[in-house]
């Protein structure tokens, strides 16, 4: 399993700019994460807490269980990484199951599915075919309902933030072989993000049909990365 630190960057990234009006559960962990992925353990260790003090006196805080799901990701990463498969599968495959049961809980709460929609989609980009095609499609699925909730208009998400939303879901059409709808994704990026490494990376598939996964999302993230207030 190999998972690039582009991951909890999306997270954090799309999750400060897609979650306009409500109250933000990201604000009190996102920054541990960020610096945990960075290799910071113990800033890591300090967002896990936060969640599981807050777990631990309500099972059922969906935001709380998304975000340590993404922590259990992060961690078996780490596992991975130091040639631990036993442990790294365990961290995986409870990360991915906290996310689902998130989800479960609160299907129309943005702050639950875009967490694991950035998560999900940027760790399928390193696994191979069938393993991939799930989380694919449990990834876009939250990608549309954040669509749903802020299109047909996303100016106002500003670049960074639309172009991750918008170039999520067309890589993830494409990657299930749904051609036409990502065509279309790709071309309203071409159209809405002129001159953008979004536009650039849309022109790539719209010649090639394929991207890789360094030009299918989290591009120009140090930017986006400092807006994050």
């Amino acid at each position: 399993m190999k998972l690039q630190n582009t991951t909890i960057a999306a997270v954090i990234i799309l999750t400060s700019g897609v979650l306009l009006s409500q109250d933000r559960f990201d604000f009190k962990v996102r920054n541990y994460f960020f610096a945990g992925l960075a290799g910071d353990a113990a800033s890591l260790e300090k967002g896990m807490k936060i969640c599981e003090e807050i777990l631990a006196n309500d099972p059922k805080q969906p935001e709380a269980l998304v975000w340590h799901g993404t922590g259990l990701i992060t961690e078996s990463r780490e596992a991975f990484q130091k040639g631990d498969e036993k442990n790294g599968a365990a961290l995986w495959q409870r990360g991915l199951d906290e996310m689902d049961q998130a989800e479960a809980m609160a299907p129309n709460d943005l702050g639950v599915r875009i967490v694991r929609g950035a998560v999900l989609l940027v760790a399928s980009q390193y696994l191979p075919g069938e393993a991939a095609r799930p989380l694919i499609e449990k990834g876009l699925t939250d990608y549309e309902k954040a669509y749903s909730v802020q299109g047909p208009d996303l100016s106002r998400l500003g670049t960074h933030k639309s172009g991750e939303l918008m170039i999520g879901m067309a890589d993830a059409y494409a990657r299930l072989g749904q051609q036409d709808q990502a065509q279309q994704w790709f071309e309203r990026i071409q159209k809405d993000l002129p001159g953008t490494p979004y536009a650039k990376s849309a022109a790539i598939w719209l010649e090639t049909k394929t991207l890789a996964p360094r030009q299918a999302g989290c591009l120009s993230c140090h930017t986006g990365a400092a807006e994050v207030k």
